[in-house]
């Protein structure tokens, strides 16, 4: 029996249902346009259902029980239990009513969904594959095609994570119980997070780092506060070393580490979580039909405004690269669908925030006052300790700052660095005062509700003029 083939037409094709794909769609629907969603896995990508919201789920219910086990101070006296299955119930129901969520849109808006892996064929035709045989398959003629097929998470030789001793942070969200030792190679954003959320569960975490500190690309005083209190959560450290291979004991398995001087050290645990970034998923788009060549790195190249090297072909999300980050895939997604429908849209990076669930949080906007200077602007910068804050005391959680960066000239605000308790509901503030040309006067000028955590970035404008209340100025 040979394969059924149907053959269909769309305006814009859509490749891919997370972040930056369904939103691209709804949006090119709400254009008036005939719009077709291929997905081969499940609606919102990695982003919803293994990555941004499952680790949020847990990184909520894993604070809740170590605040209140650590909570004696306010007279709350509780040694809170872990029940994973139940946790991992929860969260698998808020990850379902997500996912539904994004179905149940693009069907409303009328969207045409199909179900398979996309190839193309030339530059206005794909084949989408809706079976491991290859025996059913979806022929798509399309005008306009957005490209939103993200990432996973890189493999480092020797560590493979179809070996159960071996996780990729997919696996980590997954894990039925909690392990006593935990190897996390690699102290970037989600080696971070989930470190901490494994340390707060009771695990013994060491975290293993080839460069000399976590989270390369934020400021050692932003690192400083994340690092001192991963450290007070038991959280182990080693900076400098790579990790080459791992073996089975009898108690478990071993971690074996590299320094740049060869300088070997072995590691006992009993998982190894391996945290080094992402990658970007190409393969089986067979772009070269297109006249397209990914990066070396396997990425697409788009200009401002999401296009590719071929005109009516868009790329959005973590298959565009840096910053590979949901907020921004859909943002880019708008833009594509605007494009695409002849509306003038280009994207902006000076006011995509980004934010790290650590413990404490980060959130950064925007310049720092040293790129802001390389810039060649004479950069204002204010900053308020949350430890001046009225609200941060009465939660119990005092550390780290906000910091404001202006124009020294005409104090129009440049960008901010927080990290300190909810870091990333106060960035979005300094975003939109960026994305408005506001000043650190207007900022400043602007009323805030007492007593809120907000108060803090309101605090640190008025610093960057020496006009703060709460705080010294210098």
């Amino acid at each position: 029996m040979g394969a059924k083939e149907i053959t269909t037409e769309t305006d814009v094709l859509v490749i891919g249902a997370g972040p930056g794909g369904y939103v691209a769609t709804i949006r090119a629907a709400q254009h008036g346009l005939d719009v077709t969603l291929v997905e081969k896995n499940a609606y919102g990508g990695v982003c919803l259902n293994h990555g941004c919201i499952p680790s949020k789920a847990y990184i909520s219910a894993t604070d809740l029980a170590h605040d209140a086990g650590q909570a004696a101070e306010m007279g709350i006296l509780a040694d809170p239990a872990i029940d994973m299955a139940k946790m991992q119930e929860w969260k698998s129901n808020s990850i379902s009513r997500l996912t539904d969520t994004v179905e149940k849109l693009c069907k409303a808006n009328g969207v045409t969904l199909i179900e398979g892996v996309a190839s193309f064929v030339d530059e206005t035709e794909v084949h989408v594959t809706r079976d491991e045989d290859n025996r059913d398959q979806v022929s798509i003629g399309f005008e306009r095609c957005i490209i939103s097929t993200g990432s996973r998470p890189v493999q480092i030789p020797g560590f493979d994570f179809t070996d159960d001793e071996v996780w990729s942070s997919r696996d980590a969200l997954a894990a039925a119980t909690v392990p006593d030792r935990l190897v996390v190679v690699g102290a970037g954003y989600i080696g971070m997070e989930l470190s901490t959320v494994f340390a707060k569960l009771g695990s013994d975490v060491t975290v293993v780092e080839m460069r000399d500190d976590a989270l390369p690309g934020y400021e050692d005083d932003i690192t400083r506060v994340v690092r001192k209190r991963a450290s007070e959560l038991g959280i182990d450290f080693r900076f400098g070393e790579g990790a080459s291979e791992w073996h089975g004991t009898d108690t478990g398995i071993e971690v074996v580490t590299e320094t740049e001087d060869g300088e070997q050290c072995v590691y006992p645990t009993d998982k190894v979580l391996v945290a080094v970034g992402r990658q970007p998923v190409t393969e089986t788009l067979d772009v070269e039909q297109i006249g397209l060549e990914p990066t070396e790195q396997g990425f697409l190249e788009t200009d401002r405004h999401a296009r590719t090297d071929v005109e009516h072909v868009f790329a959005v999300g973590d298959v565009a690269g840096e910053p590979m980050l949901a907020h921004t895939a859909s943002k880019e997604g708008i833009v594509a669908a605007d494009v695409a429908a002849g509306k003038p849209s280009t994207m902006d990076n000076r006011t995509i925030p980004a934010a790290v669930f650590t413990d404490p949080e980060i959130g950064t906007v925007g310049l720092t006052a040293s790129e802001a200077e390389s810039e060649g602007f004479d950069p204002i910068v204010g900053t308020f300790p949350f430890r001046a804050s009225s609200r941060a005391l009465t939660t119990g959680e005092t550390e780290g700052f906000v910091r404001i960066v202006a124009d020294g000239e005409c104090g129009t605000v440049l960008g901010a660095q927080i990290v300190g308790t909810e870091a990333s509901e106060l960035v979005a503030e300094v975003a939109l005062a960026i994305e408005l040309d506001a000043t650190v006067e207007e900022l400043a000028s602007t009323v805030h509700t007492h007593p809120t955590l907000a108060e803090a970035v309101m605090e640190a404008a008025e610093n960057a003029r020496d006009r703060a209340i709460h705080t010294l100025n210098r």
